[in-house]
């Protein structure tokens, strides 16, 4: 028990300095195509990056590298762009899957470049490797870790949030991890990762949908001892309860404010290319795994994620083309017209059609409608990556009932809900309302 307390008081800290300062409104400016509703009907949520009266102090006078995306905004300006108007000094810039500004097709490798906005340097963690090396941050006094998350296992940025964090730790970097809401913190659901399917798109045993910002995973791997040895062997909480900027640490989050898992929340910034809207991000802990299948999963169209097809399903079914873009150069049946479902609607109906779990059924149907059965699955064996284990599409092929697979899902899924709730920084969705 003494080590969880360590932890959450540790990760705490950093919020209770400014509970009761005013540091800012979120931006509702939307970018162009991106969601229908504004944040204005939701919560006024104030992501961690957006106080920096809180964490500024702890930058100033260090040589900084900051792992960003599209994603890392204050307000309406980019969180490097507003870190270096204030004079702090950013050495690096670490980009993950999809790049740094963001339009990179998925799984697109890219290499190390100079940013034309700001003249620094660039290092791809989505190319040759996905660590920084030592060299990379050995003029680095501290790390900053910022990017937008959806909640999903398989959505790499959790990933490559866990391989930066192992790298600061082993090499004794500090790091601050600018939390941010999970559009999916409302609920935990689908199978717990079987370690023998351990890939980039699942490093953990955990769930589909984990129900944990960025943060609260973030001490979940170290209060679990989940990363390399050698940053387990770190005591990455050694915060004393006196709390100044010249209290040496290895890792803090800055909290969300006025966040707890029952939040809706609206990304003011799509996170990446093909989750353009918040309909795609409510869709896709389900329809992401027809990723492992025949069919599109509507990559190349307006919609992707929303819209699941194939050119060999009826004619008489929703119809759509998908073709290459910008963020999706190259996918499945491009340029075939594919019938299919559209799950899109409007931001509330598509959250009632989904809520509080992942929709079987649709894979359901669509196995028992596709022609060729031998072809459903691909024989990548991505299915059972992205599902975490082999059992799922055994039982889809053997015409399990959802109440079996899900009564098979049960015993480490609640196991999984047990170890997640020590680590929880926000009110969780289970907690009644006073």
């Amino acid at each position: 028990m003494k080590r969880i307390f360590f932890i959450n008081i540790a990760a705490l800290l950093i919020c209770l300095s400014a509970c009761s300062q005013n540091s800012g409104k979120q931006s509702n400016n939307l970018t162009p195509d991106s969601y229908r509703d504004k944040q204005s009907s939701y919560e006024k949520i104030i992501p961690g990056a957006e106080r920096i009266n809180v964490y500024l102090p702890y930058l100033k006078g260090k040589r900084v590298g900051i792992f960003a995306n599209q994603t890392s905004m204050v307000g309406d300006t980019h969180l490097v762009d507003t870190l270096k108007k204030l004079g702090i000094n950013i050495q690096v810039i670490f980009g993950p899957e999809h790049g740094f500004r963001g339009t990179a097709s998925a799984g697109e490798k890219i290499g190390n470049y100079t940013d034309e906005k700001t003249g620094i340097p660039v290092v791809s963690l989505y190319g040759s490797k996905r660590k920084p090396s030592t060299d990379d941050i050995k003029d680095i006094d501290l790390l900053i870790f910022d990017i937008q998350d959806v909640g999903t296992r398989f959505y790499t940025y959790i990933s490559s949030m866990q391989e930066f964090l192992e790298t600061a730790l082993e090499n004794h970097k500090p790091l601050l991890l600018l939390d941010r809401p999970n559009p999916n913190g409302h609920y935990v659901d689908g199978p717990v990762l079987d370690v023998k399917f351990k890939s980039f798109v699942g490093m953990q045993p955990i769930p589909i949908v984990y129900g944990l910002t960025m943060g609260e995973y973030a001490i979940l791997l170290l209060g679990e001892k989940w990363l390399t040895e050698k940053a387990n062997a770190i005591n990455a909480y050694n915060i004393t309860s006196k709390e100044t900027v010249d209290t040496p640490f290895h890792f803090l989050v800055i909290k969300n404010q006025n966040y707890t898992h029952k939040s809706k929340y609206i990304l003011p910034v799509r996170p990446s290319p093909n989750l353009p809207e918040i309909q795609a991000i409510y869709l896709y802990p389900t329809t992401c795994l027809f990723e492992g299948t025949a069919l599109s999963e509507g990559r190349g169209t307006a919609k992707p994620f929303e819209y699941i097809g194939h050119p060999d399903l009826p004619k008489n079914m929703f119809s759509f083309t998908p073709n290459p873009n910008e963020g999706a150069k190259s996918s499945k049946h491009y340029g075939k017209v594919c019938y299919g479902w559209n799950f899109g609607g409007t931001p509330e109906e598509v959250f009632k059609k989904v809520e509080s779990k992942i929709q079987l059924k649709w894979l359901f149907d669509a196995y028992k409608i596709f022609p060729d059965k031998d072809s459903f699955f691909l024989k990548t064996n991505s299915f059972n990556r992205l599902a975490g284990t082999d059992m799922l599409m055994q039982q889809i092929k053997d015409g399990k009932s959802e109440e079996e697979i899900r009564k098979s899902w049960e015993p480490k899924l609640s196991e999984f809900k047990a170890v997640r709730k020590k680590y929880l920084l926000y009110e969780d969705f289970e907690t009644p309302n006073p």
